[in-house]
């Protein structure tokens, strides 16, 4: 489920509790609403908010985190794509073919990382072992020094791109518990129906009620959409790592 899905499901359910809390007030006697068990629902309301503020804020900077690691190895992934080109083109007109290759590579990498749209990608390419980038480096045959040099860093590099490329496709698609979500919005829906109890109906009331509740749906859709880097309105961005290279001549 999107995260803008998400969001609206909870905002649903917010204001459902709000509402619940509001037809409750005008039902329940006074005296389940005032004295002591007024001050025992606040207590219980203030100690559920103190929770679910943690939690949210512990979540954020969790799912911050983890974007801005799948983000800089993307970058990764890109620089090295575009150092490995450039030691092949150094290398002569032997290392053609690999560009060539690499090109072809980088398509699958996108493809695989982004998935575009499909869930069972194989992180596994379907060519031949003599098609791959790796495989062609090894075979290279360096007639001088500097060669020599440029093959053993460009075997590097593929390395680590190979290495990179497995950690991104390893990225969950969500890395947000839905058990975790769930108990999040009941908390939330209490706490707002413990506020919808508190007070006679009035438009201040409903209004600030909505407000705040559409900034909680917020907060919940900022945590699930940096839960999905490779997905929703603010993913990480494909176009750097399929622009990177730019096309070889014809021949």
């Amino acid at each position: 489920m999107s995260a803008v899905a998400i969001a609206i499901v909870a905002l649903g359910l917010i204001l459902a509790s709000i509402v619940c809390g509001l037809f409750l007030r005008s039902r329940l006697p006074e005296a389940h609403l005032s004295g002591d068990s007024k001050e025992v629902i606040r207590l219980a309301t203030a100690l559920i908010g103190t929770m679910a503020a943690v939690v949210l804020a512990l979540l954020f900077a969790a799912t911050r985190g983890s974007f801005e690691t799948t983000n800089s190895h993307v970058s990764r992934l890109t620089a090295g794509v575009i150092e490995l080109d450039q030691l092949l083109k150094e290398y002569g007109p032997e290392g053609l073919p690999l560009r060539r290759a690499l090109r072809a590579d980088r398509d699958f990498m996108v493809n695989l990382i982004w998935r575009d749209g499909a869930s069972d990608v194989s992180p596994i390419r379907a060519v031949a072992p003599q098609q791959t980038v790796l495989y062609m480096l090894r075979e290279l045959k360096p007639r001088e020094p500097v060669q020599s040099s440029l093959q053993a860093r460009a075997l590097q590099v593929t390395t680590d791109l190979e290495q990179v490329r497995l950690i991104l496709f390893a990225q969950p698609p969500d890395s947000i518990s839905k058990p975790f979500m769930i108990v999040l919005v009941l908390w939330l829906m209490f706490i707002f129906a413990s506020f919808s109890m508190s007070a006679n109906a009035n438009p201040t009331l409903v209004i600030v009620l909505f407000i705040c509740a559409f900034s909680a749906a917020s907060a919940i859709y900022l945590i699930v959409e940096l839960g999905q880097p490779f997905d929703g309105l603010m993913q990480i961005p494909s176009e750097p790592l399929r622009q990177a290279l730019a096309p070889l001549p014809a021949s």
